[in-house]
């Protein structure tokens, strides 16, 4: 039975054309033994057509988590990812976030068993976005910046574009960068007991913003497991598209969680009695 060394978890709720453009980019990546679960939380037709192509495209396993659309169910389809992992060690991003070449090498090669390791991305402008094609993934130069893309920064249009420079030095990161303290769902990678000792994800939470990283990161906390900083590493390229407000209700969960110091959330990989 195939056993890959890494498992990647892409979450998906719809926006096909941003998973077609994932796909290419995981072709192109320098690190080859991988497995892709695609978490699809409620998505239409379009999604599975596009899964079904990329399983003919590329030579990487390729799993479709799909339930049905009754909310915001994300933690929920995260939970069943990690179920289905195959690997030891599972790296998290999203739909929308594209992969740079050395992406998954760079979660590899960074793994600490002490840590889970804490990625960033790139705000990509609509202009960027827009611009986009598959060809241009394919062959990387969506990686290079230009003129256009450094006064996108400039004026505010792109966020953090300095993320996007991949710096290899460890010495000179260390040197140079400030260091990464918050987890993003987006990109972040942990061994799998660790995800399994906090019971997973907290599906308590029903909405965007903290439940799917800032919840296990504390909890991941409480059982020792610290963050490693992977700024210009792993870079990553989030798609423009309009954003999503996090909910009072999801801030109000997470200050009660932090409340009580527990690791182990009740809701998630099993239901858990007090």
């Amino acid at each position: 039975m195939f056993s890959p060394r890494i498992t990647l978890v892409v979450a998906v709720y719809n926006k096909p054309e941003f998973l077609r453009y994932v796909f290419v980019a995981l072709g192109r990546q320098s690190f080859e033994d991988f497995e892709v679960i695609v978490a699809d939380d409620g998505s239409g037709p379009e999604i599975r057509g596009v899964v079904d192509e990329a399983k003919k495209r590329y030579a990487f396993p390729i799993e479709h988590l799909w339930h049905e659309d009754h909310g915001w169910r994300k933690n929920t389809m995260l939970n069943n990812a990690i179920r289905a992992a195959r690997s030891d060690w599972i790296v998290f991003t999203d739909g929308d976030c594209l992969p740079s070449r050395h992406f998954l090498l760079d979660h590899w090669r960074e793994r600490d068993d002490r840590c889970a390791l804490l990625g960033r991305r790139v705000e990509t402008s609509e202009r960027w976005t827009r611009l986009l094609t598959e060809e241009k993934i394919a062959s990387g130069s969506f990686e290079h910046y230009g003129v256009a893309e450094w006064i996108d920064g400039l004026r505010g249009r792109s966020l953090r574009v300095e993320d996007g420079i991949r710096i290899p030095s460890r010495l000179l990161r260390a040197v140079l960068l400030r260091k990464v303290r918050g987890m993003l769902g987006c990109n972040f990678s942990v061994a799998k007991r660790h995800l399994e000792a906090i019971n997973g994800f907290d599906e308590l939470y029903d909405g965007p913003g903290c439940g799917e990283d800032s919840d296990v990161q504390y909890r991941l906390s409480l059982i020792g497991v610290g963050g490693k900083s992977m700024r210009n590493l792993a870079v990553q390229y989030h798609l423009w598209h309009p954003r999503q407000a996090v909910s009072d209700a999801c801030w109000d969960r997470f200050q009660e969680v932090k409340r009580l110091g527990n690791a182990v959330c009740t809701r998630g990989l099993r239901r858990v009695t007090a």
